[in-house]
């Protein structure tokens, strides 16, 4: 049966073309341009009512953007990685770490001898 029916293929009923008739007069907008330190421009559309920000994050980079084109704002400083132990010893001196350690070998060799570790 090759095209017998009489639905027209992709629509519903009541399906008829979106227009300005059917979703409203568009709100009056704005363009607003924004610079990030790449040199990038980008030009967003706000409403016209719409409060501006000051700061918007690039599309094509992903930094932030100003409205200065003058003085874009900086990258911001990435930190490396820091794994638990460096976070460790932030916080403990070498002296406060040999200290737990000892406490807790002193901690499991007791609980050894009574019996509650075999290994």
């Amino acid at each position: 049966m090759a095209g017998g029916g009489n639905a027209i293929r992709g629509s519903r009923v009541g399906a008829g073309p979106m227009g300005e008739a059917e979703r409203g007069e568009a709100a009056p907008r704005q363009s607003v341009v924004y610079y990030c330190s790449h040199r990038h421009q980008s030009v967003i559309t706000f409403a016209v009512e719409a409060q501006i920000p000051e700061a918007w994050d690039c599309p094509r980079c992903g930094l932030p953007a100003s409205l200065d084109s003058d003085n874009p704002p900086p990258a911001p400083k990435i930190e490396p990685y820091k794994t638990h132990l460096a976070y460790v010893k932030e916080r403990r001196s070498d002296k406060e770490a040999a200290d737990i350690l000892d406490e807790a070998l002193q901690t499991l060799r007791d609980r050894r001898k009574r019996g509650e570790i075999i290994f």
